[in-house]
């Protein structure tokens, strides 16, 4: 059954039958290429400890790492959302998940903090294009009825890359010293290579897209997504990308830190009280996508602005010696501030049209990170912990975005 097929298939895991073979087999192809994304992006700050230490890095500093490796994603998912219009979602894919994986092994071989911090950026080009070009690939071949599930399943795969990088952060950092152990890290990141020749041999564009490549003139023109008919989207689409990322990366380059210098947890401490946030992100990403089915692209976002912003806010103000409510209060965290994620590649895909939703999407979606990295920096300047609280502005931004963007929900892709 084809991404057009009007009759209703009401058995579990539906979404996934009416993508069709050739729907599958793009589907996992976007699934790992986001999961090793997640896996090798998580590999610095999981090792954001022991590199301070290593090079004598101010809190600034480190938080520069994390900050550049965001802004520059943004360029490259820029990039990849014009040459996925261009030349086609397929190819942009494999070009990017070849480029994280080179520069994030060569971060393990930086002599020095200005070194690491080049191929931090560098890796982060790759990092941010790899999403642009996946979400469009999927969100063709899906079902309307289905399609907020479907890229959610795809947005899931950010947990799964992200427990992975926690196993073997926790081995890694158990059998080598420290100042070894996060060369290590970077050196794992290798892994995704393999995913490049799969995606070359058995992954193919969406009809609707090669159609588009083929019929349409304006196809990965900046200048498309601002022509006045779609400029009040592309506004608040990156307005929202803004808010629920600058709130997310927050959490996400400094709770490592967090957890061990404030809370003073080891490294298997860690690895533990961040299972139970990834596992809560697990199921939010799931969660949320039949939320955005069921209830709206709209209402989804909303409801998980409002939880997220508690949450973070709760999480960091616990006091010294509660880690058991740490623990605990981790898995509705990594739940809400995953779930919040899931809608975004259905929402985006169904604001633009064929020709422009490469670059819709790379845009407005990589926009949003490039601003909203801003806020790891400022929360590193300002000192971890208590600071963290500064994320919780963005799902506030986030909220007050949707006042300006239509529900999309059914809508047919064209």
């Amino acid at each position: 059954m084809n991404a057009t097929a009007t009759t209703e298939d009401t058995r579990p895991f539906a979404w996934f039958r009416t993508l069709g073979k050739r729907g599958q087999r793009a589907f996992f192809g976007a699934f790992g290429g986001y999961g090793l994304d997640s896996f090798d992006y998580q590999t610095l700050p999981l090792g954001l400890a022991a590199i301070t230490a290593y090079y004598g890095l101010s809190g600034g500093e480190a938080g520069l790492l994390g900050t550049t490796t965001l802004v520059v994603s943004a360029i490259g998912g820029i990039g990849a959302g014009v040459l996925a219009d261009r030349i086609g979602r397929v190819r942009t894919l494999q070009i990017t998940i070849a480029m994280y994986t080179v520069f994030t092994v060569l971060c393990g071989f930086a002599p020095n903090f200005e070194t690491l911090l080049i191929f931090r950026a560098l890796q982060g080009l790759g990092f941010g294009g790899e999403w642009a070009a996946g979400a469009a690939l999927v969100a063709e071949y899906s079902q309307a009825r289905y399609r907020g599930r479907t890229v959610a399943f795809v947005q899931s795969a950010w947990a799964v890359g992200w427990a992975l990088s926690v196993v073997v952060y926790t081995v890694v950092f158990s059998l080598f010293s420290p100042d070894v152990a996060w060369r290590v890290m970077f050196w794992t990141g290798v892994i995704p290579a393999l995913l490049v020749l799969w995606v070359r041999r058995n992954v193919q564009d969406a009809p609707v897209a090669e159609a588009a490549r083929a019929t349409k003139k304006e196809r990965g023109s900046f200048k498309g997504i601002f022509k006045p008919d779609l400029l009040r989207t592309t506004f608040f689409a990156a307005l929202l990308a803004t808010g629920v990322q600058g709130g997310y990366y927050t959490l996400a380059t400094w709770l490592p830190s967090y957890l061990k210098t404030t809370r003073g947890l080891t490294v298997i401490g860690t690895g533990g009280y961040l299972a139970f946030l990834i596992s809560g992100a697990f199921i939010g990403y799931v969660t949320g996508g039949y939320l955005t089915d069921l209830l709206g692209r709209k209402k989804t976002f909303l409801l998980f602005s409002v939880l997220s912003a508690g949450l973070i806010v709760a999480y960091t103000q616990i006091p010294a010696g509660a880690n058991t409510l740490v623990l605990f209060l981790g898995f509705p965290l990594g739940f809400s501030m995953s779930a919040i994620f899931s809608g975004f590649g259905a929402f985006l895909a169904e604001l633009y049209p064929s020709a422009l939703r490469g670059t819709g999407q790379g845009f407005t979606y990589n926009l949003g990170r490039a601003i909203g990295a801003t806020f790891p920096a400022v929360v590193g300047f300002l000192g971890a912990g208590g600071a963290m609280v500064f994320g919780a502005v963005g799902y506030g931004i986030a909220a007050l975005a949707l006042l300006g963007l239509p529900e999309t929900r059914g809508r047919e892709l064209l």
